[in-house]
């Protein structure tokens, strides 16, 4: 009898370990958090994000913090714990401004954007740059709202929805923060849509009046990586009318929403392969930054938000009803294949080598360092495909003793939870000239990582 193997459909990759195409900048594709809870990432979350070591992990300066409780007096006990967690990352921080302290808003209606006493809300603001960019060196970049053109839908409680509205805005931020901060970074405007009608305005009118804005920053949920890739090619057209070209900040991002959730679906292998594909995508696209959403789901709690938000159960359904399940961490602190992908990412090496695939459900990224060479093999198609044996041709190695590791993100779950490591599904030595091939079994909805690294 045949192994079923022999009946799977068969492509080829090419990779030319000689012919270097440029860095491997993966350490450009962050992780963001928050919005959800005022509770501080725990210990085992805050060990596993240092673990990535990313540059930068983007947050919300949410209201439920609660730093300006009443006129006059500022209250730091939780916003502290909560940005010295992330600090504990290793990665500094990209801010999203979305507080609204009741002193200057007393009545709840997400329409209301501009406070009683603008002196003193931008003094509130500056107070808040000052803890978080100089007292404590947190925030480098500071983002001026979240998703303000669908408000409260958007986990904010702004609803800024016009170009002249945002760029008034944003301006008030701007002036506050660069008060006490002065070489802060600062971008937005952190749409949900990144096609609004007033975003293009708004960039033109920054770029015309030369108004300080450092990056664009957009959120995306879609089912296609390509879209993700689409939205920045887009966003990047934009961005060159500048003279001073701003940088393209995704700081948000993942799949489309489900309609159900269940506890399966949170360790479905596809999620991965979406993961992978879609950091694929954006960096050929030319994204400065991208941010993952998110680290660690979390339980909404209603009180936070009744305070502020006119509407709450929007919140409950989101994370307590149907929760999205998005966390590279669940809320008991289980990991999740997506963390596996950043792993695989920062195990691959420094530099782009040239690779080629004419499968189009398989993207492929070839990557090597001075003793390794490493494969990145990601099968992900929206509509279904078979499964592959892949023969990976590789030319231009060095004639020499190497050791051959083989991970793949599956439904196996081929992971140590407690030490947050992927298992290798096959290791062993060979002896390669510098043309060299093997096979690897690639299904639909999985990462494949190959490592061909020397011995001796």
């Amino acid at each position: 009898m045949k192994s079923r193997f022999n009946t799977l459909t068969k492509t080829d990759v090419a990779i030319d370990a000689g012919e270097i195409l440029g860095p491997f900048e993966w350490q450009r594709h962050c992780l963001s958090h928050g919005g959800i809870n005022s509770k501080p990432l725990p210990e085992r979350v805050v060990e596993g994000a240092r673990r990535l070591q990313l540059p930068l992990l983007r947050t919300f300066m949410q209201e439920y913090l609660n730093v300006y409780p009443a006129q006059g007096r500022f209250d730091w006990s939780k916003a502290d714990p909560y940005m010295r967690s992330l600090q504990a990352t290793g990665a500094k921080v990209v801010a999203a401004l979305t507080i609204k302290p009741t002193p200057l808003f007393p009545r709840i209606d997400q329409k209301i954007w501009q406070p009683t006493d603008r002196s003193e809300w931008q003094k509130v603001i500056a107070a808040v740059a000052k803890r978080y960019s100089v007292d404590q060196p947190i925030v480098t970049y500071w983002e001026i709202g979240n998703e303000t053109d669908i408000g409260e839908n958007g986990g904010s409680p702004m609803l800024v929805n016009s170009v002249d509205e945002y760029y008034s805005y944003y301006q008030t931020h701007v002036e506050a923060i660069r008060s006490v901060f002065p070489q802060a970074k600062i971008g937005g405007p952190a749409m949900a849509n990144p096609f609004a009608p007033w975003v293009e305005p708004f960039l033109e009118k920054c770029r015309t009046t030369g108004t300080q804005l450092d990056f664009i920053s957009w959120h995306v949920y879609n089912d296609k990586p390509s879209r993700h890739g689409e939205i920045g090619r887009h966003f990047r057209q934009l961005a060159d009318r500048f003279s001073h070209r701003p940088e393209l900040f995704v700081t948000e991002w993942n799949k489309g929403f489900d309609p159900v959730s269940v506890e399966e679906m949170a360790f479905e292998p596809h999620r991965a392969a979406h993961t992978a594909a879609t950091i694929l995508e954006m960096a050929d696209a030319g994204v400065g930054r991208s941010f993952y959403y998110h680290v660690w789901d979390q339980t909404n709690y209603s009180f936070e938000f009744e305070r502020f938000f006119a509407d709450p159960v929007i919140m409950t359904k989101h994370w307590n009803e149907v929760p999205h399940r998005f966390g590279l961490f669940g809320v008991n602190e289980e990991v999740r294949p997506q963390y596996f992908v950043y792993q695989m990412l920062g195990r691959m090496g420094r530099e782009t080598v040239l690779s080629s695939c004419q499968h189009p459900g398989l993207r492929v990224r070839a990557v090597r360092d001075d003793k390794k060479v490493s494969v990145l093999l990601v099968h992900h198609h929206t509509e279904a495909t078979a499964d592959l044996i892949v023969q990976l041709n590789f030319s231009h190695l060095t004639h020499s003793r190497k050791q051959l590791k083989t991970y793949r993100i599956d439904n196996q779950r081929r992971w140590v939870g407690e030490t947050l490591e992927l298992l290798p599904l096959e290791t062993r030595e060979v002896d390669t000239y510098p043309k060299f091939s093997c096979q690897v079994h690639s299904p639909q909805g999985t990462v494949v990582l190959l490592v061909l690294e020397e011995l001796g």
